[in-house]
């Protein structure tokens, strides 16, 4: 069991963030069980990420193997429009 909180960027707009959070869920559902997603929207970040002053918060429960947090992790990291991740085991 494991939760993820996803910081996307909201430079392109809200609904391109609303895109990569269904295509992150998607492959979460394949690799395992979404338990619960909740969007937190957009709200001003502490400091400035990658000159970004705004993200779009989305927190998810979900169920997988053990090795998938790893291999979620690494998308996250090379995929365009994700501003900060983390993943915690349960």
């Amino acid at each position: 069991s494991y939760e993820t909180i996803i910081v996307y960027a909201v430079a392109k707009g809200e609904e391109a963030a609303k895109a990569l959070s269904e295509k992150f869920q998607k492959m979460m559902e394949k690799n395992g069980t979404v338990d619960s997603v909740d969007e937190w929207g957009k709200r001003r970040l502490a400091y400035l990420i990658n000159d970004e002053a705004e993200g779009y918060y989305v927190l998810v429960n979900f169920t997988a193997a053990t090795d998938f947090p790893a291999e979620l992790d690494r998308v996250f990291k090379i995929t365009d429009g994700v501003l900060r991740t983390m993943i915690i085991k349960k």
